[in-house]
């Protein structure tokens, strides 16, 4: 498939509404509209997979599906300052969490559970939020190398994400959040162990090599359903020749 055809991915099994206000400062071409979706797609993807593998979480099932652009979207590209409001710069993904549906309350939850219940449920729960986290700070890491900037979890903070497709990755963290933590220190402290996470995940160079090569994938696939057996094969060869060379 061609990068000016990319407009709409959806994730089943993954676990935002891509919502993005533009960071950039020049018009949007769909060729690099695309590149940044896909790598902010792949970087769910990645997290999911290996980042829930890696924490001997269980596998999560889900497939990519992808829409082509309209016909009226304009080679010049998007000037839109926020996407929430453009067709053309909309993705939505939906379902594949290890948290099927929020509690009420973490403590209600967890509730009657044995002491090693509890940290598998506590475990799955800030996975969730760190692979929510884990797209946008992919776009942001992606967005950086391109422009060759220097990136860290100083200059690009929570905030940030906003401008990464991050909106509505926040507001679902904001409500795993509201069911996690009550106290407001306590809950920036927790955020902020969740953040430097998702970005040593993306920092680390096999998982950042398996993104950029997902997202190679999403963009030169011609069908409109990429299926899991396909991403996790893409992901894990890519992962593993990172890891062979670092060994040499």
């Amino acid at each position: 498939m061609r990068a000016t055809q990319l407009a709409r991915i959806f994730l089943t099994g993954v676990i935002m509404k891509r919502r993005h206000t533009s960071n950039d400062f020049y018009p949007v071409n769909s060729a690099e509209l695309s590149r940044k979706t896909a790598i902010h797609e792949a970087g769910h993807a990645a997290a999911i997979y290996l980042g829930n593998k890696q924490k001997q979480l269980p596998p999560v099932f889900f497939q990519i599906f992808i829409k082509e652009l309209n016909s009226n979207f304009q080679s010049t590209g998007c000037l839109c300052t926020s996407y929430d409001s453009c067709n053309h710069c909309f993705t939505k993904i939906e379902g594949g969490r290890l948290i099927h549906t929020l509690p009420s309350s973490f403590d209600e939850a967890i509730s009657g559970f044995s002491s090693i219940q509890k940290q598998a449920y506590q475990l799955a729960y800030e996975a969730d939020i760190i692979n929510l986290l884990v797209g946008p700070l992919a776009e942001a890491n992606y967005v950086a190398m391109r422009d060759d900037e220097p990136i860290n979890p100083r200059l690009v903070n929570l905030n940030a994400l906003h401008y990464y497709g991050g909106s509505s990755d926040l507001e679902t963290i904001n409500e795993y959040l509201d069911c996690l933590i009550v106290d407001r220190v306590q809950r920036e402290k927790k955020l902020s162990e969740l953040f430097l996470a998702a970005f040593n995940f993306i920092n680390d160079r096999s998982n950042w090599h398996a993104i950029t090569a997902l997202a190679d994938y999403i963009l030169a696939d011609c069908k409109n359903i990429i299926e899991c057996e396909e991403i996790i094969s893409v992901l894990d060869a890519h992962y593993f020749i990172a890891r062979k060379s670092s060994w040499c």
